[in-house]
């Protein structure tokens, strides 16, 4: 095992049972749908509690239902507002501890912080899994060029598809033959891949190291599939982008946008920005480490639309940039493919 490969691999004991929390929406459940659509062979069931407005399609059980079903982790599956566990749901933790299960989470607090988890777990003999937390010794940044082809997929703002359209070109170019493999920032991609690096959670002076360390030097024809975090404009979380951006060193970046959202999710005086600006800011700040960056196309979550208005504003968009736009769930990522193919052939 290589260095990287030590610097990001995370052991966790499948199947699973998706905790949802009283979630109204998914854009706050992300992390158990992330994990239901890509790995629907890893999820035993779901744990809704009342009021909870999510349903990935699994069946409802508790802890020790689920246990008993085979499953052998129960994982947070929210991913809401500052990534802290809510006082009122910790109760469940120790439920599943109860019944055999190993807690992964991927929020900012830690589940030992949970006052009594961690006794409890040892007493049981089961595991606290902190997805989010980094791996130590992480080197800062060198800015040198590596060997291999990166693709970065960037947001108008967050929760707007990056993940899965990673994923999907990821799954499109292995399908093909292709020499490809993605490359996991943020907790759910994680959980799916096995492996990957929290960007988020990383001391800002080693974010754009831990991309290096994330994204290796490899052959020529190898492309790394990076899945990208938060939004250059986002007033947030627009710093760990920035770093992600220099460390990855894109040769290509798709740009991911949620027709529905006008706004930033949160910061109502924040408007997501045309793609023409996005496209000019990361072009712009992405040559400090890789001056023929360039962009690849557009994938748009299409969900509020009909599927004839998806279709004319996908169109749309092609037809005035000359790159394609997909919906990566809707209508796959294939035709981004094809222009990679074309494009550095």
């Amino acid at each position: 095992m290589t260095n990287e490969e030590q610097l990001t691999r995370v052991e966790l004991k499948a199947p699973y049972l998706i905790f949802l929390g009283t979630e109204p929406e998914k854009k706050h459940a992300k992390t158990g749908a992330g994990i239901a659509h890509w790995r629907p062979d890893l999820c035993v069931g779901q744990l809704r509690l009342p009021g909870c407005g999510v349903d990935l399609d699994l069946p409802d059980m508790t802890p020790a239902e689920a246990a008993a079903a085979g499953a052998k982790s129960f994982v947070w599956g929210v991913a809401g507002f500052g990534g802290v566990i809510p006082p009122e749901w910790t109760g469940n933790l120790f439920d599943a501890v109860d019944a055999g299960l190993d807690i992964v989470a991927g929020t900012h607090s830690s589940l030992a912080d949970v006052p009594g988890l961690a006794e409890a777990a040892a007493k049981a003999s089961v595991s606290l899994i902190d997805v989010r937390n980094p791996p130590a010794n992480l080197p800062v940044g060198t800015g040198e060029k590596r060997s291999g082809m990166r693709l970065l997929t960037v947001g108008t703002e967050c929760a707007v598809g990056k993940k899965y359209t990673a994923l999907a070109i990821a799954k499109e170019m292995a399908d093909r033959g292709m020499n490809a493999d993605f490359r996991a920032t943020g907790q759910t991609g994680i959980m799916i891949a096995g492996s990957g690096i929290p960007i988020d959670a990383v001391i800002s002076d080693f974010i754009s190291g831990a991309a290096e360390a994330l994204s290796p030097a490899n052959d020529p024809d190898h492309w790394d599939i990076i899945e990208g975090q938060g939004s250059l404009f986002h007033p947030a979380y627009a710093a760990v982008t920035l770093g992600l951006m220099h460390g990855s060193q894109p040769d290509v970046f798709i740009v991911c946008h949620d027709v529905g959202r006008d706004v930033v999710d949160g910061y109502p005086d924040y408007p997501t920005p045309s793609f023409e600006t996005l496209i000019a800011q990361t072009i712009e700040v992405g040559k400090l480490t890789n001056a023929n960056i360039r962009c690849a196309g557009f994938s748009v979550n299409t969900s509020s639309l009909s599927d004839d208005e998806r279709d004319k504003y996908l169109s749309k968009v092609t037809e005035e940039t000359g790159l394609p736009c997909v919906d990566a769930v809707a209508t796959g990522v294939g035709p981004i493919v094809d222009h990679l193919v074309k494009s550095f052939n």
